[in-house]
């Protein structure tokens, strides 16, 4: 078992306070910063599952709010693709200058909608992202930045997820950048079907360590 040290944090940017864990394995080659979908945040099950797997394989996480708590029921903000995308970006400049994390080349993991704030982030910052993975993402909720996204970008979808299937289809077709469209079989959503989720972050984690790490 690799040695991990976690830490709650606090990222700050004007009046802004997002909260995180920061999970810190030995030797790590890159950190993955997670999107969550709407309704969730950094105690999600499913993320914190995938978290541990990918500490795993030598990457550093940060699970992370992109609202603040009294944010969090407001609709108008839990979808607003935008305002997460750049919280994302905080986040994203947090990692650089914190001494922990500032060497490593940077992934990002998005879910659902989150998942779409990772894309245009991604977009956003042609070069400073490393890689990115989608769990039954949204990605067509980011489909005019699509297009301009550099960083290598892998879709996963359950195979029952019929209506995510199309959109990411939909998606995969405009991005330009190294990609692949995985479809776990009979998994819905959420993934919660025996051995899906085990899928996701296994194929996360093969996908982040053939496109994260920085060549010597």
């Amino acid at each position: 078992m690799r040695a991990t040290t976690e830490r709650d944090v606090e990222v700050r940017s004007g009046d802004l306070r997002l909260q995180g864990i920061l999970g810190l394995p030995e030797g790590a080659q890159g950190v993955v910063l997670f999107a969550h979908g709407s309704g969730s945040g950094r105690f999600s099950p499913r993320n914190q599952y995938v978290a541990r797997v990918l500490q795993e394989a030598e990457f550093a996480t940060l699970l992370i709010d992109l609202l603040e708590e009294w944010e969090a029921d407001d609709r108008s903000k839990v979808f607003d693709i935008g305002l997460l995308a750049q919280r994302l970006l905080i986040a994203t400049d947090w990692l650089k200058e914190n001494p922990e994390t500032r060497n490593l080349p940077i992934g990002y993991f998005g879910a659902s909608t989150g998942a779409a704030a990772a894309l245009q982030a991604a977009a956003e910052r042609t070069g400073e992202i490393g890689a990115v993975v989608s769990r039954g993402g949204r990605p067509d909720l980011a489909m005019d930045y699509l297009g301009r996204v550099t960083a290598p970008t892998l879709l996963i979808v359950g195979g029952a997820d019929y209506p995510v299937i199309r959109m990411n289809e939909d998606a995969y077709a405009l991005l330009r950048a190294s990609k692949k469209l995985e479809i776990v079989p009979g998994a819905t959503h959420l993934f919660e079907e025996p051995g899906a989720l085990e899928d996701v972050a296994r194929l996360a984690a093969e996908w982040f360590s053939d496109y994260l790490p920085e060549e010597d």
